[in-house]
C-alpha cells in the first residue's frame, strides 16, 4: 500500500496551554481526501524508562501515587527528558540513580514505547539496566515512592494477569522476559 495516501497535512496550529511538562495544541489538518479536520494533541519532551535487573533475576520496581488515575501504581523507574534533544541514555542513568540509588554497569537500549499516538507525541526510550551497584536515592522534591524487588518471571506473570496497568512497564517487562528466555535457550 502507498502510505503517502494516509498522510495528513498541518494547515494551522495554535498552542492552547504551555506547561512545565507538556503543551496542548489545536491543529487544523488537511485529510487525504482533501477535507479539513481538527486534531487536539499533547506535545511532550520525551521520557525514559529503565528495567533494573539484579544478578538474582529480580526487577527493582517502585510504587507511586498517580494523580490522574487516583491510585498507586507498580512501575519500573522512569522520568522525563529535561530538555528536547537530551541524550536518552544520560537521562536514563540519572533517573535510575535518583529513583533507586542504582548505578548500572551495563545499559541496553530496547527501543521506544509510544503509549497514546492518537493524541500524544511522547516517545519513551526503554533501557535494561544490569551489573547494578547500590547507593542512595535522590528523589525530586515532589516525588514519593516505595521500592521493591520482584522476580522477573513473577512480574511477567503479573503483567499477563492484568495486574500491572502501566503500559511502559508492561512493554519493558515482557521484552526483557522474552530476551532472557532466548538467552537461556541458546
Amino acid at each position: 500500500m502507498d502510505e503517502s495516501k494516509l498522510i495528513e497535512t498541518k494547515l494551522t496550529s495554535k498552542d492552547i496551554f504551555c506547561g512545565k511538562i507538556m503543551t496542548v495544541q489545536l491543529d487544523t489538518v488537511r485529510l487525504p481526501n482533501g477535507k479539513e479536520a481538527t486534531r487536539e494533541l499533547l506535545r511532550h519532551k520525551g521520557a525514559v524508562c529503565i528495567l533494573p535487573l539484579t544478578e538474582k533475576g529480580d526487577v527493582i520496581v517502585e510504587r507511586q501515587f498517580r494523580y490522574p488515575l487516583n491510585t498507586v501504581l507498580l512501575e519500573i523507574p522512569a522520568g522525563k527528558l529535561d530538555f528536547v534533544g537530551e541524550d536518552p541514555l544520560e537521562a536514563a542513568k540519572r533517573e535510575l540513580r535518583e529513583e533507586t540509588g542504582v548505578l548500572a554497569g551495563k545499559m541496553t537500549y530496547m527501543g521506544e514505547y509510544v503509549g497514546s499516538p492518537a493524541m500524544l507525541d511522547e516517545r519513551i526510550h526503554m533501557y535494561l539496566a544490569e551489573d547494578l551497584t547500590y547507593g542512595e536515592c535522590d528523589y525530586d522534591e515532589d516525588e514519593f515512592m516505595s521500592l521493591d524487588k520482584i522476580p522477573l518471571e513473577e512480574l511477567a506473570e503479573m503483567v499477563l494477569r492484568g495486574e500491572v496497568p502501566d503500559g511502559k512497564t508492561q512493554a519493558a517487562v515482557l521484552r526483557v522476559y522474552v530476551m532472557k528466555q532466548k538467552e537461556k535457550n541458546k
